[in-house]
Protein backbone atom coordinates (compact mmCIF):
# COMPACT_ATOMS: atom_id res chain seq x y z
CA UNK A 1 0.00 0.00 0.00
CA UNK A 2 3.21 2.54 1.00
CA UNK A 3 4.36 1.55 -3.19
CA UNK A 4 3.53 4.97 -4.12
CA UNK A 5 6.28 5.62 -7.16
CA UNK A 6 7.26 8.86 -8.59
CA UNK A 7 9.21 9.59 -11.79
CA UNK A 8 11.59 11.64 -12.36
CA UNK A 9 9.64 14.54 -12.71
CA UNK A 10 8.03 14.36 -10.08
CA UNK A 11 10.71 13.95 -7.91
CA UNK A 12 12.07 17.27 -9.01
CA UNK A 13 8.92 18.67 -8.04
CA UNK A 14 8.81 17.04 -4.78
CA UNK A 15 12.73 17.80 -3.67
CA UNK A 16 12.53 21.07 -5.22
CA UNK A 17 16.09 20.70 -7.02
CA UNK A 18 17.38 20.16 -10.75
CA UNK A 19 18.05 16.56 -12.74
CA UNK A 20 21.95 16.94 -12.16
CA UNK A 21 21.59 17.17 -8.64
CA UNK A 22 19.04 13.42 -8.83
CA UNK A 23 21.00 12.59 -10.58
CA UNK A 24 24.11 12.78 -8.27
CA UNK A 25 22.46 11.51 -5.23
CA UNK A 26 21.31 8.61 -7.01
CA UNK A 27 25.42 7.86 -8.27
CA UNK A 28 26.60 8.49 -5.07
CA UNK A 29 23.94 5.83 -4.03
CA UNK A 30 22.16 8.52 -1.46
CA UNK A 31 18.72 8.89 -2.89
CA UNK A 32 17.19 5.30 -3.49
CA UNK A 33 15.98 4.83 -7.02
CA UNK A 34 15.30 2.07 -9.41
CA UNK A 35 15.66 1.68 -12.92
CA UNK A 36 12.95 0.71 -15.21
CA UNK A 37 13.94 0.23 -18.70
CA UNK A 38 15.17 3.44 -19.52
CA UNK A 39 14.00 5.78 -16.99
CA UNK A 40 14.23 5.79 -12.80
CA UNK A 41 11.71 5.09 -10.70
CA UNK A 42 11.46 6.47 -6.73
CA UNK A 43 8.91 4.92 -4.08
CA UNK A 44 7.69 8.16 -1.92
CA UNK A 45 8.19 6.23 1.04
CA UNK A 46 12.36 5.35 0.26
CA UNK A 47 12.51 9.18 -0.49
CA UNK A 48 10.60 9.97 2.68
CA UNK A 49 12.60 8.13 4.62
CA UNK A 50 15.90 9.50 3.30
CA UNK A 51 14.93 12.75 3.90
CA UNK A 52 14.23 12.35 7.71
CA UNK A 53 17.64 10.57 7.68
CA UNK A 54 19.36 13.00 6.13
CA UNK A 55 17.68 15.77 8.66
CA UNK A 56 19.02 13.56 11.89
CA UNK A 57 22.76 13.26 10.25
CA UNK A 58 22.88 16.64 8.99
CA UNK A 59 20.70 19.19 11.01
CA UNK A 60 20.61 16.83 14.44
CA UNK A 61 23.62 17.53 17.58
CA UNK A 62 26.84 18.20 16.92
CA UNK A 63 28.98 16.14 13.89
CA UNK A 64 32.68 17.24 15.34
CA UNK A 65 33.82 18.55 18.35
CA UNK A 66 36.16 20.47 16.23
CA UNK A 67 35.14 23.18 13.43
CA UNK A 68 37.12 23.66 10.78
CA UNK A 69 39.29 20.35 11.00
CA UNK A 70 35.95 17.73 11.64
CA UNK A 71 34.35 19.49 8.86
CA UNK A 72 37.09 19.02 6.06
CA UNK A 73 37.73 15.75 7.12
CA UNK A 74 34.24 13.99 6.99
CA UNK A 75 33.66 15.82 3.61
CA UNK A 76 37.06 14.52 2.28
CA UNK A 77 36.44 11.04 2.99
CA UNK A 78 32.97 11.34 1.51
CA UNK A 79 34.00 13.30 -1.69
CA UNK A 80 37.21 10.49 -1.91
CA UNK A 81 35.13 7.71 -2.35
CA UNK A 82 34.18 7.61 -6.15
CA UNK A 83 37.51 7.42 -8.46
CA UNK A 84 36.13 7.90 -12.33
CA UNK A 85 34.17 10.93 -12.94
CA UNK A 86 35.14 14.45 -13.97
CA UNK A 87 36.11 16.96 -10.99
CA UNK A 88 33.37 17.60 -9.00
CA UNK A 89 32.35 21.49 -8.02
CA UNK A 90 34.96 23.00 -5.31
CA UNK A 91 32.88 24.32 -2.33
CA UNK A 92 34.01 26.60 0.18
CA UNK A 93 31.82 26.96 3.20
CA UNK A 94 32.51 29.79 5.98
CA UNK A 95 30.47 30.40 8.97
CA UNK A 96 31.84 31.40 12.38
CA UNK A 97 29.56 28.84 13.99
CA UNK A 98 31.06 25.10 13.86
CA UNK A 99 27.01 23.25 13.51
CA UNK A 100 26.32 25.64 10.44
CA UNK A 101 29.55 24.73 8.43
CA UNK A 102 29.20 21.23 9.97
CA UNK A 103 25.82 21.18 8.35
CA UNK A 104 26.41 22.63 5.05
CA UNK A 105 29.38 20.72 4.64
CA UNK A 106 27.58 17.21 4.99
CA UNK A 107 24.29 18.25 3.00
CA UNK A 108 26.59 18.98 0.02
CA UNK A 109 28.87 16.17 0.28
CA UNK A 110 25.94 13.77 -0.11
CA UNK A 111 25.08 15.84 -3.40
CA UNK A 112 29.14 14.86 -4.20
CA UNK A 113 30.39 18.46 -3.81
CA UNK A 114 34.20 18.61 -2.67
CA UNK A 115 33.89 20.71 0.40
CA UNK A 116 36.30 22.72 2.63
CA UNK A 117 35.03 24.82 5.22
CA UNK A 118 36.45 27.65 7.02
CA UNK A 119 35.44 29.56 10.40
CA UNK A 120 36.30 32.87 9.72
CA UNK A 121 36.72 35.45 6.71
CA UNK A 122 40.34 35.55 7.18
CA UNK A 123 41.28 31.79 6.84
CA UNK A 124 38.69 32.12 3.63
CA UNK A 125 40.59 34.69 2.06
CA UNK A 126 44.22 31.93 2.93
CA UNK A 127 42.34 29.25 1.05
CA UNK A 128 41.02 30.99 -1.83
CA UNK A 129 44.55 32.36 -2.41
CA UNK A 130 45.93 28.53 -2.59
CA UNK A 131 43.38 27.46 -4.53
CA UNK A 132 40.43 27.50 -6.49
CA UNK A 133 36.95 27.38 -5.96
CA UNK A 134 33.39 26.80 -7.97
CA UNK A 135 31.34 28.33 -5.33
CA UNK A 136 31.48 30.80 -1.98
CA UNK A 137 28.93 30.20 0.52
CA UNK A 138 29.25 32.76 3.37
CA UNK A 139 27.10 34.06 6.46
CA UNK A 140 27.19 37.44 6.71
CA UNK A 141 27.44 38.26 10.24
CA UNK A 142 30.76 37.24 11.59
CA UNK A 143 33.08 38.78 14.48
CA UNK A 144 36.32 40.68 13.02
CA UNK A 145 35.79 40.24 9.34
CA UNK A 146 32.31 40.29 8.13
CA UNK A 147 31.11 38.50 5.36
CA UNK A 148 30.68 41.47 2.53
CA UNK A 149 34.23 42.17 2.90
CA UNK A 150 34.93 38.62 2.42
CA UNK A 151 32.83 38.54 -0.31
CA UNK A 152 34.20 42.46 -2.08
CA UNK A 153 38.33 40.62 -1.13
CA UNK A 154 36.78 37.22 -3.35
CA UNK A 155 35.55 38.85 -6.28
CA UNK A 156 39.16 40.86 -6.07
CA UNK A 157 40.67 37.24 -6.13
CA UNK A 158 38.17 35.54 -9.07
CA UNK A 159 35.93 38.09 -10.45
CA UNK A 160 33.33 35.46 -11.88
CA UNK A 161 33.30 33.27 -8.51
CA UNK A 162 29.51 32.22 -7.95
CA UNK A 163 28.48 33.29 -3.90
CA UNK A 164 25.85 32.32 -2.06
CA UNK A 165 25.08 34.49 1.22
CA UNK A 166 24.26 32.82 4.47
CA UNK A 167 21.37 34.82 6.62
CA UNK A 168 19.30 34.37 9.69
CA UNK A 169 17.87 37.26 8.69
CA UNK A 170 17.68 40.13 5.66
CA UNK A 171 18.28 43.72 5.98
CA UNK A 172 17.21 45.28 3.44
CA UNK A 173 20.93 47.85 3.08
CA UNK A 174 23.00 44.39 3.15
CA UNK A 175 20.81 42.78 0.36
CA UNK A 176 20.84 45.09 -1.63
CA UNK A 177 24.80 45.71 -1.18
CA UNK A 178 25.10 41.86 -1.31
CA UNK A 179 23.44 42.21 -4.67
CA UNK A 180 25.34 44.87 -5.96
CA UNK A 181 28.71 42.80 -5.20
CA UNK A 182 27.35 39.91 -7.64
CA UNK A 183 25.53 37.65 -5.21
CA UNK A 184 24.06 34.45 -6.84
CA UNK A 185 21.76 33.60 -3.88
CA UNK A 186 21.38 33.56 -1.10
CA UNK A 187 19.86 30.69 2.00
CA UNK A 188 18.34 31.66 5.67
CA UNK A 189 18.50 29.85 8.69
CA UNK A 190 16.90 27.39 9.26
CA UNK A 191 18.04 25.67 6.51
CA UNK A 192 16.37 22.73 4.45
CA UNK A 193 18.32 19.91 2.91
CA UNK A 194 16.70 20.83 -0.65
CA UNK A 195 16.99 24.25 -0.14
CA UNK A 196 20.66 24.17 0.30
CA UNK A 197 21.34 21.74 -2.81
CA UNK A 198 18.63 23.88 -5.07
CA UNK A 199 20.42 27.18 -4.34
CA UNK A 200 24.06 25.79 -4.58
CA UNK A 201 23.31 24.39 -8.34
CA UNK A 202 21.72 27.23 -9.51
CA UNK A 203 24.32 29.70 -8.46
CA UNK A 204 26.82 26.81 -10.48
CA UNK A 205 24.92 27.20 -13.58
CA UNK A 206 23.61 23.72 -13.33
Amino acid sequence: MDDVFLTTEEVLEYLQVNLRTVYRLIKAGRLPAVRVGRQWRFRKADIDLWLEGQQTVVGGGRAGAGGTDSADAGTRSAGHTDSGPPRRPRVLVVDDEASIRDLLAKTLALAEYDVDASPDARSAIGRLRAGSYDLLITDLKMPGMDGLSLIRDAKQLAPTLPVVIITAYSTEASAIEAINLGVNGYLTKPFRITRILSVAAKALGE
